[in-house]
């Protein structure tokens, strides 16, 4: 699902696993985890209920700073960040913001395409190590 820059990939383990495997394949890329916000565990503190829906903010200097040096509005959008959330059916999400959607937005990919490509490949792949595994019986 691609839906105004947002990527969503339906994921076939529970949450917390989703985000356990998000997590781990970020690091694998070698990337830095910047900060986990458990949204549902915010929202308990002040008494009110919310389905899971964590968020990860992770990236990469070696990644994100050739796109800020072309176009320094896009640090609003960076580091990276996906968002795992269940919904009203039970099913698991993976959202996150399609590289190609996010440099548009800051006016163009004149001398971005190689950053995007390669942001965008790893993302999938980060996206597919998160979200493809049989949940664990």
């Amino acid at each position: 699902m691609d839906r105004h820059g947002l990527i969503t990939v339906q994921s076939r383990c529970a949450p917390k696993e989703t985000m356990q495997r998000l997590e781990t394949a970020v690091k694998s890329k070698g990337m830095t985890v910047f900060a986990h916000i458990d949204h549902a565990a915010g929202a308990a503190e002040v008494g009110m209920t919310l389905r899971p829906t964590d968020l990860l903010i992770f990236g990469s200097p070696r990644g994100g700073t050739p796109l800020m040096q072309l176009a320094q509005t896009i640090g609003i959008d960076l580091p990276l960040k996906a968002l795992v959330w269940e919904d009203a059916e039970g099913q698991v999400w993976l959202s996150y913001n399609d590289p190609a959607w996010v440099v548009q937005r800051h006016g163009g990919a004149a001398g971005m395409e190689a950053s995007v490509q390669t942001m965008t490949g790893a993302l999938k792949a980060i996206a597919t190590e998160a979200t493809s595994a049989s949940p664990k019986k």
